[in-house]
């Protein structure tokens, strides 16, 4: 890692596995994609990625990484008609702490259905001659020692095993990573792992929206309560593209949403904290069946902290940690992670000492993880049997105080910007201890708290709510 890598191989050939194979262009010789499936070739669903049917999001900080990345994809997605908009302006959201109002713009989220998002994606790396992308092959194992990597063995589709001899492998194979496993074989410690399960499940359906409100609407958001002591059950409602609405339903464990889709609105409407989402999709076309995934666990593999980390080796995207998808920051998060990558490695050519930059270079890739980790897992970890000794003291402590800026965030615009700093990943988490922060938690909310959602009226008339 010293010096520019003549070969990376990048496994896995998801939004991570692409974003950090395009990282690596201009800092290694040739870079290879090795993927266990075959890939569409346009905005169709594929293997291996159960979770595409459900809501997603790229909030600012991820769209700001990717066109870093991938100059002029923003354009490109806009074209393909995902949607851009304002944090918090176009949110209708019930937090535990109340509505929120919808302030200014302070940040942005992308919206699009994940076929479309991968699809744009895809077709600009494999428009690259400098990216090899090899289908159909699973990789087994790697090469080399404790102290550095020198490849990877992959099993290709016609059954045969080769080494594919690299100066660099990132591992991006998701949540079904077995770097645990192959790191033992070379003699290595298992890293410290943390896992938080809420037990949650996804039902979600795709919708046409009534005519007036294909354009313009706001996401629709109503959240569980962690700290309730019981099940959160919650809903979101996406803009998409073609005047969709993608509507997810969640809840925890004991309190999951049905597969079956004459079950779906009377989830929305009884089981969720306010009606709203049911009473906008009864006035929709369900144009889907119900998706339905349990593969929601907050995961986390701090290989940054390992005593020994191999030369030549980088894990990154859902193999470093997996989020629960509500909160949205997966994809966001491999894109940081990947735009890090890229740095990272520049700054340590030249370098001399190749383990401790490889160090570094983990260390830089797993940072954009920590945020987005103290959002997820530290409000899934308050939902019954989520870990196996409920919440540490420091994230009771830390769950008291977000919940206390999260209800001055109600009625105060200043605090809301600073919330959305945080959870757009623009900002870490420091933004939220400057002093004028914490003396606007300690006096609370400026303005009183609304008593129904922020609708506007042409929304409601839009919605056919009126």
């Amino acid at each position: 890692m010293s010096e520019r890598p003549a070969t990376a191989v990048v496994l896995g050939g998801s939004l991570a596995g692409l974003l950090a194979a395009r990282a690596l262009v201009g800092v290694a010789g040739r870079v290879t994609v090795v993927e266990r499936d075959a890939l569409p070739a346009g905005p169709e669903p594929r293997r291996g990625l159960p979770q595409a049917r459900h809501v997603h999001q790229l909030w600012s900080g991820g769209v700001r990484a990717l066109e870093e990345l991938v100059p002029g994809v923003t354009g490109e997605l806009r074209r393909a008609g995902a949607h851009r908009l304002p944090v918090t302006t176009d949110m209708v959201a019930l937090s535990p702490q109340g509505w929120y109002r919808r302030w200014a713009e302070s940040h942005f989220m992308l919206l699009c259905t994940r076929d479309v998002l991968d699809a744009t994606v895809r077709a600009r790396v494999r428009a690259d001659e400098r990216i090899e992308l090899v289908e159909r092959a699973e990789a087994l194992g790697l090469e080399g020692t404790a102290a550095a990597v020198t490849g990877v063995r992959v099993r290709l589709r016609d059954g045969t095993v080769r080494v594919l001899r690299a100066g660099l492998v990132v591992d991006a194979t998701g949540r079904g990573s077995r770097m645990p496993r192959w790191l033992a074989e070379l003699g290595l410690p298992e890293p410290e792992r943390r896992e938080v399960d809420a037990g949650l499940a996804y039902a979600s359906r795709l919708y046409r929206a009534p005519a007036a409100a294909r354009d313009g609407f706001p996401v629709v958001n109503v959240q569980p309560d962690p700290r309730s002591g019981r099940p959160g059950r919650g809903g979101v409602l996406l803009p998409v593209e073609d005047g969709g609405w993608l509507v997810t339903l969640f809840g925890t464990r004991g309190g999951e949403p049905s597969a079956d889709a004459a079950d779906f609105e009377r989830y929305a409407r009884t089981e969720l904290r306010h009606p709203l989402i049911a009473e906008l999709i009864c006035r929709a076309e369900a144009l889907t069946d119900v998706a339905f995934t349990r593969t929601t666990a907050n995961r986390r593999h701090f290989y940054e902290r390992m005593p020994a980390w191999p030369d030549n080796l980088v894990v990154l995207g859902d193999a470093l940690a997996a989020f629960n998808p509500v909160y949205g920051h997966g994809m966001s998060v491999a894109a940081r992670s990947a735009l890090a990558l890229r740095e990272a490695l520049r700054r340590s050519a030249g370098g001399r000492d190749r383990p401790r930059a490889s160090r570094r270079v983990q260390r830089a890739v797993a940072r954009p993880v920590g945020p987005a980790w103290d959002l997820a897992a530290g409000q899934d970890v308050f939902f019954p049997g989520a870990t196996e000794h409920g919440p540490t003291l420091r994230e009771r402590l830390t769950a008291a105080y977000v919940d206390r800026l999260l209800l001055t965030a109600t009625g105060n615009g200043r605090i809301a910007r600073r919330v959305t700093d945080v959870t757009s990943l623009e900002r870490g988490p420091e933004a939220l201890l400057a002093p004028s922060v914490l003396v606007a938690a300690a006096v609370g909310p400026l303005k009183p708290a609304l008593d129904g959602p922020p609708l506007t009226e042409a929304e409601r008339k839009a919605a056919g709510l009126v």
